[in-house]
Parts: structure tokens; sequence; C-alpha cells
């Protein structure tokens, strides 16, 4: 079994865009999937969304394959700070679930790593509170939690 990351391609849209849909499902079933999803993540769709990606020098897409079958996707970008430095960003990364735990988000996060270079004060990635497996996931690769974001539904502010 060949486990690999390769860069993205336009023909990969439709693919992520149907791996995409599995992944919102999944995240919106996640305590505080619904606000991510309609506040942080992008507004685009996702075939579009990984358009842009392809087009825009600041950001990279990339595909995640078992034996050349994509499995798994990721979308990392480089954003300016107001001081001027520059910090990645994973601004997606979703592997199938009958393709976890072999290697192929290791795959894909090494590749957005290795793109973005040393000249970067680091790497943002974003975890759903509860969500232990993408948590450790991260950890397992050098990230640390650097701040927490505390939410108060109005609707019901005990839950």
């Amino acid at each position: 079994m060949e486990v690999s990351a390769r860069p993205g391609r336009a023909d990969d849209a439709p693919w992520v865009a149907e791996a995409a849909q599995g992944a919102a499902a999944r995240i919106q079933r996640q305590r505080g999937g619904a606000l991510f999803l309609s506040r942080d993540h992008a507004p685009l769709p996702p075939a579009d969304l990984w358009i842009a990606a392809l087009d825009d020098a600041d950001s990279i897409a990339a595909i995640g394959e078992i034996d050349g079958v994509p499995v798994g996707f990721a979308i990392f970008r480089v954003d300016a700070l107001p001081d001027g430095q520059l910090l990645g960003v994973v601004q997606d990364l979703f592997v199938v679930e009958d393709a976890r735990t072999v290697g192929v988000g290791e795959a894909l996060i090494d590749f957005g790593i290795d793109w973005g270079g040393p000249g970067l004060l680091g790497w943002d990635a974003t975890a759903l509170p509860g969500d232990r497996h993408t948590k450790n996931f991260f950890e397992s690769h050098g990230f640390k939690a650097r701040s927490l974001t505390l939410h108060r539904s109005a609707a019901s502010p005990n839950t």
C-alpha cells in the first residue's frame, strides 16, 4: 500500500466536492460545528473553493492518495499578519473514514508544511470541542492549543 500526497488539480474538484459534503455533514453534527461552518469556514461551494485555492499564490491544494486513488484533500494558505509575519493555516484537511490511521493525513500535513517553508511564524489548524481525534492528530504533528473560543447561545444560554 502506497500512501502519498500530491498537488491538487482542477480535475480533482468533483471528487473534492463530494468528499467535502461528507466532511461538512460530520462537522455539522459536532458541538460548535454549525457555527464553524457558518462563520469560520470559506463561504464558497467546495468545488469553487478548490479552484480558488489552485489559482491563489498564497494557497495550495493537495490530494492524499492510497495507491493512486484519492482518499483525502487539504487546502493550506499563508496569511500575512498585521506585523508583517506570515502564518500558515490548515484551511481544510479531510480523509475519508475508511482511509484514516494509515498515514494519509500525515502525508497531507507534511506536504502543506513543506510547501509553506521555513519562513513562517508557524501553523494554525482548527479542531472543534470534543473532537479528540482531530485534536490528537494535530498534536501528534507538533501543534499546540494557543487559544480557546467560548460561545454562549442567545437562544439557550445554558447550552
